[in-house]
């Protein structure tokens, strides 16, 4: 009896043992559907900060004069960007810099008779950071009036920024995961599949172009300097378990 008993144990444990490695080579084949759709989330917007910046010049043999000649064309300058509503503190003047001009002469016959020092050249650069985009772009445009005071002014093209990016950039990767989201919704639903969990997101390249420009998308991910109007996308890239 006790044989026999022992006999039905060990057969109920061999059956037992045959369904849960039976369940597991199951489970463990068993392949699991996903879907992977990519979403964009796009938004136009105006820049809030302007940085412009001009180059101004002197040539003399004489440095002293030459730098004096600076400081007078600094002082200018300033009172011009003051007169024109600019406050002194976005007003920056940065280091003067100092190159020596030297001649290349040549005698008739093209013999090369040396080096001749024929004077300095100081320059320096003033800059203005400003949110009054629309002041600073009309004085980059009207600073050819300092010609009129000897002054010979390079202006460079303004840069435009946005100060508050970060906060955009929250906004654009909600924006394309809504997106993604609509498209892994619709093509489950045309496939006659249901929607699962997200089992994997991937946030792309974050790139801000000019409005209305050809500007070409950069993997390495564009940013625009150069239009105050501009536009901010992003990708999503969204994986879903799918049922």
């Amino acid at each position: 009896m006790k044989k026999n008993l022992n006999a039905i144990v060990f057969a109920i444990s061999i059956v037992a043992a045959s369904i849960i490695l039976g369940n597991a080579v199951i489970n463990r084949n068993k392949k699991v559907g996903t879907i992977s759709v990519t979403g964009l989330g796009e938004a136009n917007f105006t820049s809030d900060l302007i940085v412009w910046e001009a180059r101004f010049s002197q040539v003399n043999k004489d440095l002293k004069q030459a730098y004096a000649d600076l400081k007078t064309d600094k002082e200018t300058i300033s009172e011009y960007l003051i007169s024109k509503g600019l406050s002194d503190s976005v007003i920056i003047f940065n280091a003067v810099n100092t190159d020596k001009n030297m001649k290349q002469n040549y005698s008739t016959d093209g013999k090369y008779l040396g080096q001749e020092f024929i004077g300095y050249t100081l320059s320096q650069t003033v800059q203005i950071n400003s949110k009054e985009v629309e002041k600073v772009e009309k004085i980059s445009r009207e600073v050819t009036e300092l010609l009129n005071k000897g002054i010979q002014l390079y202006s460079m093209s303004p840069r435009y920024y946005y100060t508050k990016l970060e906060d955009l950039k929250i906004e654009m990767v909600s924006r394309a995961t809504e997106n993604a989201l609509l498209r892994a919704k619709s093509i489950s639903e045309n496939s006659g599949a249901r929607l699962g969990d997200l089992s994997l997101a991937q946030m792309g390249i974050f790139q801000i172009t000019g409005q209305n420009s050809n500007e070409d998308y950069s993997w390495g991910g564009a940013y625009n300097t150069s239009s105050k109007e501009k536009t901010a996308s992003i990708t999503m890239k969204l994986t879903y378990l799918i049922k």
